[in-house]
């Protein structure tokens, strides 16, 4: 179960944060629907390559500041 609750609003910011530090990524390897936390988690670690640790960190990172540049 993912450690955080994300909604459309806050999962733009964290979206656009993502594609900044994996340059790598498409916005269409980014969808998320509300309420599936764990299979966005599970993507992104497929994506980036990292644990299900690191992924929620980041996000949680990211959370934090949503309006800030920084991940």
């Amino acid at each position: 179960m993912a450690s955080f609750t994300l909604t459309p609003e806050t999962w733009t910011k964290v979206k656009i944060k993502f594609l900044r530090k994996y340059r790598d990524l498409a916005k269409e390897n980014l969808a998320f629907v509300p309420g599936q936390e764990d299979q966005l988690v599970e993507q992104l670690m497929g994506l980036v390559k990292r644990n299900r640790e690191y992924v929620e960190f980041t996000i949680k990172k990211a959370l934090a500041d949503p309006d800030g540049n920084r991940l």
